[in-house]
């Protein structure tokens, strides 16, 4: 039998709290609860063993801000936390990972100072440096998603599998927060290109079924926020999945 989808929820932070974004737009915010590690619990508590933790306040002042909070959730629950968000500096890595980060995330750097990604990625190796591919239209976007650049995103995924990256989130930014569902082409693209690439989706998850027909894609993993929050998708549906 073929190994399920893992399924990853996401809490974005801003000023502490978890919240969810449309489209990457910061006007457009909704507060979900304000205490990220009590979020976090629920997830464990339904069997949860991963988590994506995204910094917004450190993606818009381009350094790490939320630490604190990532350390509080990663000692307090056995959550596996891959963290992205504002991840510019050595300094940065290293306060993310002494904070209890299992993985990191990085995509306006691997685009913006590829040499800096590529140092981080052979001192930590693959198993701890994702590459952030956020894509719009088939290209990718960066910095939290204000500008989108003229590179395609099979080209940039290729590029850094050459280089050994193994693991890739990407998101489809017109489709992140607006629960229309993934972006199904772009993930069968890249897994048809670069079928070595463990591919985790992002993006426009609106229901089960959203993620029932990713696993039978065979999509690795899959990152879903906005679905969960406004209960789309219940911890006692993806309980039944994990088990």
């Amino acid at each position: 039998m073929s190994k399920k989808i893992e399924i990853i929820p996401a809490i974005d932070l801003i000023d502490g709290k978890c919240v969810r974004l449309s489209q990457g737009d910061y006007n457009q915010k909704t507060v979900y609860n304000e205490n990220p590690l009590e979020v976090a619990k629920m997830f464990e508590t339904a069997g949860i063993h991963r988590l994506h933790l995204v910094d917004l306040d450190g993606a818009k002042a381009k350094h790490i801000v939320n630490y604190k909070i990532l350390e509080a959730i990663a000692t307090k629950t056995d959550l596996v936390i891959d963290f992205g968000g504002g991840l510019k500096s050595d300094k940065d890595l290293e306060i993310a990972f002494n904070s209890g980060a299992a993985m990191v995330t990085g995509g306006s750097i691997a685009v913006k100072e590829r040499d800096t990604f590529l140092a981080w990625l052979e001192k930590y190796g693959s198993d701890k440096i994702i590459l952030g591919a956020d894509a719009k239209d088939g290209k990718i976007a960066v910095s939290g998603w204000l500008e989108t650049t003229e590179l395609p995103v099979i080209d940039f995924i290729s590029e850094y599998f050459m280089k050994g990256i193994q693991k890739v989130i990407s998101t489809d930014i017109s489709r992140d927060g607006m629960l229309s569902g993934p972006a199904f082409e772009l993930y069968s693209e890249i897994m048809e290109k670069l079928p070595k690439v463990e591919i985790i989706a992002s993006g426009g998850i609106a229901s089960m079924d959203d993620i029932l027909k990713l696993d039978e894609m065979g999509v690795p993993g899959v990152i879903t926020g906005k679905a969960i929050y406004e209960n789309r998708i219940t911890l006692k549906e993806i309980e039944k999945f994990i088990l």
